[in-house]
Formats: C-alpha cells, sequence, structure tokens
C-alpha cells in the first residue's frame, strides 16, 4: 500500500462512519415509530375511542356473534329478506385451481367489473330480475329497484333500499304466517334514515331486520 492510499483510507472510513451513523440511527428510529409506536398508538385510540368499529362492528345474539353490521349475508329461505347480489368469488374447495362463486366473501372483496353494455351482465340483471319478480309475487312487468338486481362495487354491502324491502314485505309475512303490516312495522323500526337528513337515501340493514323479524315472531310457525 503506498503513502497516499494510507493517507485515504482513514479519511474514507471516517467520512463513510460520519454518514453511516446518522443514517442507521434514523433508519431504526422511523422504524420503531412508524412500524410499533404508531400503530399502537392508533389501535389503542380506536380500541377506546371506537371499540365497536375496531372489532368489526359485531352483531351478538345469546352471547354469539352472528355477522357485522358492515358485512352483507347471503339469504335465501323465503321468511327472510334478501339482500343486494354480490359478485364476489374465492377458490373452489374441490379444485383450488379454480374459483366459484361465494357471495359475500370478505376475503375476496369486488365488483363483476362487467361494462354497462356486457351481454353477460345484461343477462344476468334479466335473469335476476325475473326471479325477483317471480319470488315476490310481482307483475312480469312491474319495476323492480336497481339494487336488487346489481351488486355493489364491494359486493359487500349489508344494506338495502327501502323501496326494495317493501316488495319483499308480502312474501316475508306469508312465509312467517304473520300480517304485512306487523312486517311492515318491523321495517319500519329498522330503517335508517338520510344521514344528517340529506345524505344518501333511506336502508335497511337485512342482518339486523331480519334478527329483528326472528325476535318479533320467534313464537310463529314458519312457512317454508
Amino acid at each position: 500500500m503506498t503513502e497516499i492510499q494510507k493517507q485515504v483510507s482513514p479519511a474514507v472510513t471516517s467520512a463513510f462512519s460520519g454518514v453511516a451513523r446518522p443514517v442507521l440511527v434514523s433508519a431504526v428510529f422511523f422504524m420503531v415509530v412508524t412500524g410499533l409506536m404508531y400503530p399502537l398508538a392508533t389501535t389503542g385510540a380506536a380500541q377506546l375511542l371506537f371499540r365497536d368499529q375496531a372489532q368489526g362492528s359485531l352483531v351478538a345474539r345469546n352471547g354469539q356473534a352472528v355477522g357485522s353490521r358492515v358485512i352483507g349475508q347471503l339469504f335465501t329461505q323465503p321468511q327472510y329478506f334478501h339482500g343486494r347480489p354480490s359478485a364476489t368469488s374465492g377458490t373452489d374447495p374441490n379444485d383450488p385451481a379454480n374459483s366459484i362463486d361465494q357471495p359475500y366473501n370478505a376475503a375476496n372483496s369486488g365488483a363483476s367489473n362487467q361494462g354497462a353494455l356486457s351481454k353477460k351482465l345484461l343477462d344476468a340483471v334479466a335473469e335476476r330480475t325475473k326471479a325477483y319478480r317471480e319470488e315476490n309475487g310481482l307483475a312480469a312487468d312491474a319495476k323492480v329497484p336497481v339494487d336488487a338486481v346489481t351488486a355493489s362495487a364491494s359486493g359487500l354491502d349489508p344494506h338495502i333500499s327501502l323501496a326494495n324491502a317493501r316488495l319483499q314485505v308480502s312474501r316475508v309475512a306469508k312465509a312467517r304466517n304473520v300480517p304485512e303490516q306487523d312486517v311492515l312495522s318491523v321495517l319500519e323500526q329498522n330503517t335508517a334514515q338520510r344521514q344528517l337528513g340529506v345524505l344518501g337515501e333511506p336502508r335497511v340493514n337485512v342482518l339486523e331486520l331480519n334478527l329483528a323479524l326472528d325476535e318479533a315472531f320467534k313464537a310463529r310457525p314458519v312457512t317454508q
């Protein structure tokens, strides 16, 4: 090693150490703050100020969680109000390489991504419209609410419109062997109005409404 190299090497090492140390300290500091302290602080604040939402907005009956207020569920029995269609899918348990329809699959939230002029979408809407009219005893040309035959962007929407719910009242009342007015009364009690009186539209949380129906008419026989 030449005399010049001997003189340069310590200078370079010293300069590198002078730069590396604050960089390393800064990196560790921000990792601790953003990777540990901040998540703990926000999680703690959420648990303290918004405990219900932080826990998943769970709905419980008899001490058992039966669902969430912010994630829809699939109801197909006639004695229950039905939610809007869901386009979510999941892994086929019989063939992991393929996917199958799994309505309200929160692990795979999303829409169909089909355009407004998609023949597949138009055919699906037409099929859903026909089925909706038949199951609710409507005329063949009866108008059907949009949310009754189309999926939401997330595929997890827990609400339906009030118009959609009202068209299902007759079917639900008949299946539960109760007067329609009694079902309407439960529906009205479980209808959320516009936020701040102007935002959005009146809506109904399907899970909460169906649980309210079970509670109100639990002693009544159900017609399948």
